[in-house]
């Protein structure tokens, strides 16, 4: 039987919407993020998740929280399903980026992260979250599935990553909205991950 992984991204945050690079800053949902929360849920919930994991950061926590309250399920917190770390970006405007470093923001619009200065290696931040959704997997029976509250510019890497393809294809993938998702189905046939859906929504 098949499991599945679903990708969540959490809800929309003031810096969100203000379009401030938020990196790993600890910033919660404002108004319109937790109704996001709150309006997703039930859709996670009729997946019928067996685990529900979560970054550690405020925002992922909070959109994890109507899912948990709905399904009984507690949240297993992890670090290692954070976000990027930008570095000296963290903070900045998308506005105050382009003033500030033109060609630097370009590269970061594209999805070259690694030209961010201090930002976290992308070959980090895959291998960390490779290694938590392989521990997620290894934890689920057959045909059951796990959700996985993460970060925008995380899941397309790890997406990428989970479904083999070469490291620098991550870049095909749009971001994903706020509280919209990724689904990765188990192939019964081969034992490897087949993308099911990508940035679906409300």
């Amino acid at each position: 039987m098949t499991r599945r992984l679903v990708l969540l991204r959490h809800g929309r945050t003031e810096w969100n919407h203000r379009g401030r690079v938020q990196g790993q800053q600890d910033v919660s949902l404002d108004d319109t993020g937790r109704s996001q929360a709150a309006a997703v849920a039930p859709v996670m919930a009729a997946m019928a998740p067996a685990l529900l994991w979560c970054s550690d950061l405020a925002r992922t926590r909070e959109t994890a929280e109507p899912l948990a309250a709905v399904t009984g399920l507690v949240p297993t917190y992890d670090a290692r399903l954070r976000e990027f770390f930008f570095g000296d970006r963290e903070r900045l405007t998308h506005a105050e980026y382009l003033a500030l470093d033109p060609e630097g923001y370009q590269e970061f619009r594209r999805g070259n992260y690694d030209a961010t200065p201090g930002a976290e290696p992308t070959a980090e931040v895959r291998k960390r979250m490779v290694a938590a959704l392989e521990d997620l997997l290894a934890d689920l029976g057959p045909g059951q599935t796990g959700v996985v509250v993460s970060h925008g510019a995380a899941i397309r890497v790890a997406t990428a990553a989970m479904l083999g393809w070469p490291e620098d294809q991550f870049h095909t993938l749009r971001g994903l909205d706020n509280c919209g998702w990724a689904v990765l189905e188990e192939d019964p046939w081969v034992g490897e991950l087949r993308l099911g859906s990508y940035n679906r929504g409300l």
